[in-house]
């Protein structure tokens, strides 16, 4: 995928081709002695592969770690290093189907309240002096782990998963060594999905205790990986656990013996290292890297076949522009408060194109509804989105009072720098069929702040799944929550209805139903633009094995090979 800032964590993208090569020889020219600097610090201190070091892997993160703690998983960086030293209760396979974990079985009541989970009895913790060297995992450490996620003490950005879901008396109950107990408010059918979240990984009390704050340095888990080192912002060890409980046939997981983590923050400079054998892959690209690597159909460039493999598939993150329909805000723009021109705007530009020559096709044009492809419950066929009509937008406009875009007042849209190639591409495609827009750019705090205080008329976001569920994004356009995720202040009766039926109903191919209904809503109100989908892009170095992407665009080590 392209590097990118959603709302609710980050997210940049790429500029125009043309201003990705002067940004390329300008960054090369400026920063090759910064850069020349990296790649030695780096090769000293791992330096090209050795016999002994063939069972390691490398990569690298350009934004920082800033807690192994799970409680505080809230960002790609965090959220692939808790998932190599813990584990959850339950866990999706690279197809997004639930898979057990620590819990080897469960069971859900009629009533769609109780959830009752059996779990395995061969599973330790990492070894610990805190713990008296190991010990074994068992039900009441599921019992804390949930219980100091809520906890207002801990204060972690994950205490929603349970928040205002579970049973205000005893939710969380360990009935034996081998037996948890999950109690719900009420019923809400997404709630396995939430498990697989790295907040809810679990932790031993006695080395939290321990530690206090500090645990994030310190962590401990069952996970198939053990923290050796971790010097901030410059590298991070784990090494193999020889313990761990899982196995693919007879083998015992994982099969690396270390993984080394860099955090070289340039992501040109990330590209050379990789391309000069110091990284095994890298995960997405910037304007400085995409026409390096990727050709302009989105394969792979001639010159880096039998070097490299890449990995390209759906990524669960809908971009897209947003209007504010709050009719009471003068901040609103009147004239898309107007459903027709808002329609307008949809059929008025070729998304086809504008990802062929600003994104060399990485992702899919958005001409379904909000809900991304890569989810199981995605369906075009059932959710027909806009497609490039520019007849239908100039008869669009004539009906909403503004033949050929006469009397129709400028549109101001805001974005910040790393999306300012798709707003200008937009810009001149609504221009033609007469419809005029002013883009603002601004730096993606401001722009957040403008968003969040319902002041942005027309504005870019984009949102990325929590968990692979469509919940996650129809989430965003349900009336009773504010802003965020309800950036654009949409509201209808019909939407909200089908939102708060979907949340009760525990039946999969039923809750795909309504949440197909819901988003047919979503593109005939039209309260957003869908730009595109997503996909998860890995290029991995020849010689490397089982580093498969998923949709979520979740780091999984267990099954990596080196050769």
């Amino acid at each position: 995928m392209f590097k990118h800032e959603e709302h609710k964590g980050k997210s940049p993208s790429p500029k125009a081709r043309q201003a990705t090569q002067s940004g390329l020889s300008a960054l090369r020219v400026i920063s090759l002695c910064t850069l020349w600097l990296t790649i030695i610090t780096i090769t000293a201190c791992n330096g090209n592969k050795t016999k002994d070091q063939t069972n390691t892997f490398r990569f690298n993160m350009t934004s920082g770690v800033t807690s192994l703690d799970p409680a505080f998983a809230r960002d790609q960086a965090n959220i692939w290093m808790v998932n190599a030293l813990f584990n959850g209760l339950v866990q999706f396979d690279e197809e997004l189907n639930l898979k057990p974990s620590l819990a080897q079985s469960w069971t859900i009541s009629e009533d769609g309240i109780t959830y009752t989970f059996n779990l395995r009895s061969d599973v330790y913790f990492h070894e610990n002096q805190n713990l008296n060297g190991k010990r074994k995992f068992v039900a009441s450490d599921v019992v804390y782990s949930y219980n100091r996620l809520i906890d207002p003490n801990t204060a972690s950005p994950g205490a929603w998963i349970f928040n205002d879901r579970v049973a205000e008396s005893n939710p969380f109950e360990a009935l034996n060594d081998s037996t948890f107990i999950l109690r719900l408010k009420e019923p809400f059918g997404p709630m396995l999905s939430l498990l697989t979240l790295q907040y809810t990984y679990i932790v031993p009390q006695e080395v939290v205790a321990h530690y206090g704050k500090d645990f994030r340095m310190h962590p401990v888990g069952t996970g198939p990986f053990k923290l050796n080192m971790w010097a901030e912002g410059n590298q991070l060890v784990m090494d193999k656990n020889p313990d761990y409980f899982e196995f693919e046939g007879k083998e015992r997981l994982p099969y690396l013996d270390n993984v080394q983590v860099y955090f070289i923050q340039n992501k040109y400079s990330e590209y050379l290292e990789f391309t000069q054998g110091g990284l095994d892959f890298i995960s997405s690209v910037d304007a400085t890297t995409v026409n390096e690597l990727l050709a302009t159909d989105g394969g792979l460039k001639p010159e880096h076949n039998g070097k490299m493999t890449l990995y390209k598939i759906p990524f669960l993150n809908s971009e897209y522009l947003g209007f504010l329909l709050d009719e009471t805000n003068p901040a609103a723009n009147k004239a898309v408060l107007n459903k027709q021109v808002r329609q307008a705007i949809n059929y008025a530009f070729d998304r086809k194109e504008m990802l062929q020559y600003l994104r060399n096709n990485a992702g899919r044009p958005a001409t379904g509804g909000f809900v991304p492809y890569g989810l199981p419950s995605f369906d075009d066929k059932a959710t027909p989105g806009y497609t490039y009509d520019v007849a239908k937008a100039k008869q669009l406009l004539s009906e909403a009072g503004y033949p050929g875009g006469k009397g129709l007042p400028p549109i101001k849209l805001l974005t910040n720098p790393t999306y300012k190639d798709i707003a200008e591409y937009l810009q001149k495609q609504l221009a033609e069929v007469g419809i005029p827009v002013d883009v603002e750019i601004m730096q993606p705090s401001l722009l957040r702040d403008q968003m969040l205080k319902s002041k942005a008329a027309f504005f870019r976001g984009s949102w990325i799944a929590d968990y692979p569920d469509a919940e996650s994004f129809l989430s965003v356009f349900y009336g009773n929550v504010p802003a965020p995720p309800n950036y654009t202040r949409f509201k209808n009766a019909t939407f909200d209805s089908l939102y708060v039926t979907s949340l009760k109903e525990t039946e999969q191919s039923k809750r795909f139903e309504l949440y197909q209904a819901m988003d047919r809503i979503i593109i005939e109100e039209a309260p957003i633009i869908p730009l595109y989908y997503d996909e998860v892009l890995r290029f991995v170095r020849k010689g490397v094995t089982g580093l498969e992407p998923n949709a979520m665009n979740l780091l999984d080590l267990r099954k990596v090979k080196v050769n």
